[in-house]
């Protein structure tokens, strides 16, 4: 039977490699934005991890509104992405200030 160590160490290997991709790359917003996913999973997965270790339903719940705000962080960044692609050709985030108004 899988324990709760295993998947909290899971969550920390996940929670690292998102933490590695934002600090290895500052440039490219796509990365930026996948490794900010990888967090966020890393996150749910240790909610839902001691939701069932501790038989309380509400960390589960709090998954869902974990989920909603991601699905909205990444549909701005994707808009913000295409905006910034439109306007320069690249999705350098160095670049970004130049949307300035």
């Amino acid at each position: 039977m899988i324990g709760l160590t295993n998947y909290l160490i899971v969550a920390a290997i996940l929670f690292a490699i998102g933490v590695l991709g934002i600090f290895m790359n500052r440039r490219n917003l796509i990365i930026l934005l996948m490794s900010l996913e990888l967090m966020l999973l890393a996150v749910n997965i240790n909610f839902v991890a001691f939701s069932q270790f501790l038989s309380d339903m509400s960390g589960q719940l709090f998954v869902f509104f974990i989920l909603t705000v991601a699905a909205a962080e990444s549909a701005i960044g994707l808009a913000i992405l295409v905006v910034l692609f439109r306007n320069l050709n690249s999705i350098n985030v160095e670049e970004l200030e130049s949307l300035k108004g």
